[in-house]
């Protein structure tokens, strides 16, 4: 089988894969957020933390849940990195320095998972298990509750109220990422994925020596790491070390974890607003675009130039031949349109134009399909714009879901787009003008400034993957991107809260014939071209000076 039909049947069993899993978890998530009952584990948990689970809140005291909870996160990530030396289970290694540490710290609440450290030769078991682990549950539940709460919002009629943010905190941890987690784990054990506690030893090398290993509870990491966006890996090899991912099933699979959520999350959506056509318009935009960046990505790797190309089957640089081109193609795009970060291949030896597409599907905004939760919000707040942007072609009041879109729905839409291309071209602009970050570049010229474009996009879209050939352990690095990862979370949030609000406060707008249908094809192409668009205009010159210049160069 060459390599091109493998690759292409690896895209349709995950189709396929993603296809059977929708409907029930989209349906069971659905029940889990508009449930009354609580389980006794959860009425522990509620007052363990002194919380009333029957409290409806409005969209303020909904942020300040998520943001006291968030500092708070942050916080004791940071002191257990602090403080690692002196615990048990911390394999000789040394306290985390005081930036890389709040680097690491506001990278996993933030759901970003960037890591300027090499894991295996940093992080003990106790930092590894009982802070990252942890926080890659968390922080993907609280990306789950913004979600839901603005689903609400389109779903609530004349009150304010979005629900509780402790209890959707909770039930998204105990209720949809344990018990995914735990299943996924046991498969990944069963296909060759370590789980252990064991210390250091060394490994003969082939021709005499030992490498240094250590083991790790890396499959129940992996699974979270993948079903939660999140990406940060147990080793510095991330997903395309053996250890995390063994094999081409295990890859294959991992890459369903990462795309199960977001696309099935559509139906939730579908099932809570009461139409479901208007989440299969959603998935239809969000498939669209996934889709058609796979099949660029594929071609752009797999394009013969030269006899080493030819040979090798297409651009095998950086890339794991246990994977192959298929297979590391469908994972780089995954990894990107979504706010994971995983990598099982190295994007800096992509072609000029492969290494674009990666950088591109950051910038999209992550909303094809997205992260957990984040990628439904970002999906709605450009389905909010697309909406806007038809009402002005027709010259009426534009409405969604019965919903009018006015003044300050579009003024707090337009403020969550801006946000991310401003930390990302500000900080990218800043960090090229000094004197001492480009010292951490490993190119010149445009693959050089891509380094760096890419390190910003993957930090304030909360991505967390890297080109690979940036030095970013460095204190202007961790500090800049530390804050590019908080802002370019929490801020975001503020205005999806604020507008889940306003909208949860409108009464219904009756449907006459001249409302948009938003469940029908016209509509998810319009959102489609929206979102090209408003990328395509936000960092075309960016992008100009960097990866199409290279590739158009090679």
């Amino acid at each position: 089988m060459n390599p091109q039909t493998a690759g292409v049947l690896q895209l349709l069993a995950l189709i396929a894969a993603l296809a059977l899993a929708y409907r029930p978890l989209g349906d069971y998530m659905a029940r889990v957020y508009s449930s009354e009952k609580h389980y006794r584990a959860e009425k522990w948990i509620y007052r363990a933390i002194g919380a009333d689970p029957s409290t409806s809140m409005r969209w303020p005291a909904y942020l300040r849940g998520v943001l006291a909870f968030s500092a708070v996160s942050v916080l004791l990530l940071y002191a257990l990195q602090r403080v690692q030396g002196s615990l048990p289970g911390s394999l000789g290694f040394v306290s985390i320095d005081p930036d890389q540490a709040f680097n690491t710290a506001a990278s996993f609440v933030a759901n970003t998972n960037w890591q300027s450290y090499y894991g295996e030769q940093a992080m003990g078991h106790v930092v590894q298990t009982g802070g990252l682990a942890v926080q890659n549950f968390v922080s993907a539940a609280v990306g789950m509750a913004v979600a839901v709460a603005l689903v609400r919002g389109f779903a609530r009629h004349r009150t304010g109220e979005l629900g509780n943010f402790w209890t959707d905190l909770v039930r998204g941890t105990l209720r949809i990422l344990l018990p995914i987690s735990v299943i996924g784990a046991i498969v990944l054990v069963a296909s060759g994925v370590i789980q252990n506690f064991s210390g250091i030893h060394g490994v003969p090398q082939f021709g005499g020596g030992s490498q240094q290993w250590n083991g790790g509870a890396v499959a129940s990491q992996e699974v979270i790491k993948e079903l939660g966006t999140n990406g940060g890996g147990y080793f510095n090899a991330n997903s395309a070390h053996p250890f995390e991912n063994p094999t081409p099933f295990t890859n294959l699979f991992e890459i369903f974890l990462i795309l199960l959520i977001p696309f099935a999350l559509t139906r939730t959506f579908g099932r809570m607003v009461g139409s479901l056509r208007q989440g299969y318009a959603i998935l239809a935009a969000m498939a669209t675009v996934w889709i058609g960046f796979t099949a660029l990505m594929m071609w752009t790797e797999f394009a013969h130039h030269g006899p080493a190309l030819d040979l090798a089957g297409g651009a095998m640089e950086g890339k794991e031949t246990r994977f192959g081109i298929g297979g590391s193609s469908l994972f780089a795009v995954a990894t990107t349109l979504t706010s994971t970060g995983a990598v099982n291949s190295f994007h800096s030896s992509y072609t000029g134009l492969g290494g674009g597409i990666t950088m591109l599907g950051m910038q999209l905004g992550e909303i094809t399909p997205g992260g957990v939760g984040s990628g439904l919000y970002g999906m709605l707040i450009m389905a909010v714009i697309a909406v806007f942007i038809a009402g002005l072609m027709v010259g009426r009041t534009p409405e969604f879901l019965g919903k009018k879109i006015g003044t300050r729905q579009i003024k707090l839409a337009a403020c969550y787009i801006l946000v991310t291309p401003a930390l990302v071209l500000g900080f990218t602009a800043v960090a090229m003008a000094l004197p001492t970050p480009g010292d951490s570049m490993t190119n010149s010229g445009a693959h050089g400034f891509s380094e760096i474009l890419y390190a910003y996009t993957s930090g304030a879209n909360n991505n967390g993957s890297a080109f690979a050939g940036l030095n970013a352990d460095t204190q202007w690095f961790n500090s800049t991107i530390g804050i590019a990862m908080l802002l370019g979370r929490f801020l975001p949030i503020v205005f999806v809260l604020a507008l889940a609000g306003s909208l949860a406060e409108q009464r219904p707008v009756p449907v006459t014939a001249g409302t948009l249908r938003t469940d029908k094809p016209l509509y998810a192409g319009l959102l489609v071209g929206t979102i090209v668009i408003v990328t395509g205009l936000t960092y075309f010159p960016a992008l100009a000076l960097g990866p199409l210049a290279e590739g158009l160069a090679s």
